[in-house]
């Protein structure tokens, strides 16, 4: 007995080897941002490929049949054994719950959620893909997300995928801390400034700023805008810190106020409907400098660049003069819009600044070979850059910044805006958002004698927010709408109204209780309106009338037949 006592502690069990595995996140910062409902969450979304996409950047996987298996509930269950998760904060004591839902095949379908709670020690979680009970409604992973108890914490997360036997998981790549100071980090910022253009309006930016006098800089774009993938989104994304940097090193005793209006998931189809009431405040905020990044959003804009020159002849027309700057951003497979936009630039002498031409070149390359950056550490996810990545794209804005003050040029006369022919086109230039709480302002200019909601006459709540200007809290977009609830009948909205150009908004669902609306101008059906086809909330801007000239037109909006009784969301109109 006393031989026993005076034992050292038993020596432990060898630990269980592990399986071969690769990361979809890896040293990625997340945090429970605060959402419409209460709840305290980090979301990242794996559906429509990015799932698959994940694995090839964050994992290194090049093997097509373990991509294969990724896009399917069956596939991940033959190939995954299991999922390793890791959480690491200050205060190891807290946990989070981490979630991943599969996606439906059809919707409302039941679907299977695997959950567990994680300290955040660092310590990896294991969980087990055997002991899941899988639906058979389940179409493929969707999302992960992660829910916090205490608000303010911002933690690193890795997840990773533990394979089956039988799979051969890619060597792990480490990366190498960004070094900011180096001249290998400033010559990949130099190279994002594409043109300083016609710098005047800059120079007038710089010279209030140092005198002593207020500006206003505003930011207007997508998610990257928003700040989707800085941790948190609104203190790291890009604008946010373009501008403190402004404010440290150019602001000499004014007032620098900050205007971010960015919409995940939209191009500049709505960003030029929604100019005045999110840039503009509805002329309470006259912006020095605006930012218009839409060059990774605008491949499905169906007029190929029109509205995109449409919204930058709109903020150049302002009767103050802003400075204008052209903002092109990239995804994680070196792509993105700016050989069809930066023409605009061009046309019209404005500063143009792309992160691709800046990042692009050297994510292939070595430590060795001069790589600053890896895809890894720029990128959260494939479409949306780290906190390292928009920390990039605010000192390419920087350096633009700098390059104008330390210049001397002598510059020709700029440009003027309605003297410029369009390089691509400018029918929408002059495009106002119609809703409900702009409907008595717009009525006699319009001359709409007419509006019959019909059975639209419900107020929709459950609309995409996204977090403005330094708010951490959510404003949802087109709160004055008109809803179809479930059930409402099948009474058209209708509406008489002169006008040119016209553009529909209405509201994305992944819900089964959406259906489909029918557009009718002067009773021909112009197009039907299906809330599936992105599949998430977030708000559709199409093109229902484009004319010379103006003319009074029938509008009619009605439930498709066979679904009366599905709800559908008239956000609002662009009306020219």
């Amino acid at each position: 007995m006393a031989d026993s006592m005076n034992r050292g502690p038993v020596a432990p069990k060898d630990p269980t080897k592990k399986r071969p595995f690769f990361y979809i996140m890896k040293d990625k910062e997340i945090f429970g941002a605060p959402q419409p409902d209460g709840s305290l969450a980090h979301f990242l979304y794996l559906d429509m490929g990015r799932l698959t996409d994940a694995a090839r950047l964050t994992g290194n996987v090049t093997d097509d049949e373990m991509i294969k298996n990724l896009t399917t509930r069956v596939g991940i269950q033959k190939m995954v054994h299991s999922i390793g998760v890791s959480v690491s904060y200050k205060e190891t004591d807290h946990k989070v719950k981490f979630v991943a839902e599969m996606y439906p095949v059809n919707p409302g379908d039941e679907t299977t959620n695997i959950e567990a709670e994680i300290l955040m020690d660092g310590m990896e979680t294991v969980i087990d893909l055997g002991s899941v009970d899988w639906k058979d409604g389940d179409r493929e992973l969707g999302q992960i997300r992660f829910l916090f108890d205490t608000p303010g914490i911002a933690a690193t997360t890795d997840v990773r995928f533990y394979l089956n036997d039988g799979f051969e998981a890619p060597e792990q790549p480490e990366d190498i801390a960004v070094d900011f100071a180096s001249e290998g980090y400033r010559q990949m910022i130099s190279r994002s400034l594409m043109q300083t253009g016609n710098t005047e309006r800059l120079r007038k930016v710089l010279d209030k700023a140092v005198a002593g006098e207020d500006v206003t800089l505003s930011f207007i774009g997508g998610s990257i805008t928003q700040g989707a993938g800085a941790i948190p989104i609104n203190e790291k994304c890009y604008a946010r810190v373009f501008y403190e940097d402004f404010v440290k090193r150019y602001m000499k005793g004014g007032e620098c106020t900050f205007v971010k209006a960015g919409v995940g998931g939209t191009p500049s189809e709505l960003g030029m409907i929604r100019f005045e009431r999110d840039v503009l405040r509805d002329g309470a905020q006259k912006p020095d400098l605006v930012v218009i990044e839409f060059a990774v959003n605008d491949e499905g804009d169906e007029t190929q660049g029109v509205c995109y020159e449409s919204l930058v002849r709109k903020a150049l027309a302002l009767p103050w003069k802003p400075a204008i700057v052209l903002l092109f951003a990239v995804f994680s497979n070196d792509w993105n819009l700016q050989d069809r936009l930066s023409p605009v630039g061009r046309n019209y002498g404005l500063p143009m600044v792309s992160v691709l031409d800046a990042v692009s070149p050297q994510f292939p390359q070595l430590p060795s070979e001069g790589r600053v950056i890896s895809r890894n550490q720029y990128f959260y996810d494939v479409y949306h850059p780290s906190n390292l990545g928009h920390q990039v794209m605010a000192d390419c804005l920087s350096n633009l910044i700098d390059v104008v003050n330390a210049s001397d040029d002598s510059l020709e006369k700029e440009p003027d805006v309605a003297g410029t022919t369009p390089v691509i086109g400018a029918d929408f230039e002059h495009i106002e958002l119609l809703d409900k709480k702009e409907l008595k302002k717009l009525k006699d200019k319009y001359k709409i004698s007419e509006v019959d909601e019909g059975s639209f006459t419900e107020t929709d709540e459950n609309l995409q927010a996204v977090e403005m200007d330094k708010d951490i809290e959510m404003t949802p977009e087109f709160p004055y709408n008109w809803c179809h609830e479930e059930g409402a009948g099948a009474e058209p909205f209708k509406m008489t109204i002169t006008c040119r150009r016209l553009l529909l908004i209405f509201k994305d669902s992944a819900n089964a209780t959406h259906g489909t609306a029918e557009i009718f101008i002067d009773g021909k059906l112009i197009r039907e309106a299906d809330p599936h086809i992105n599949n998430w909330t977030h708000c559709n801007a199409v093109i229902i009338l484009n004319e010379e000239t103006s003319q009074e037109h029938d509008v009619v909006i009605q439930m498709k037949k066979g679904q009366e009784d599905k709800k559908f969301t008239i956000l609002g109109f662009g009306i020219a």
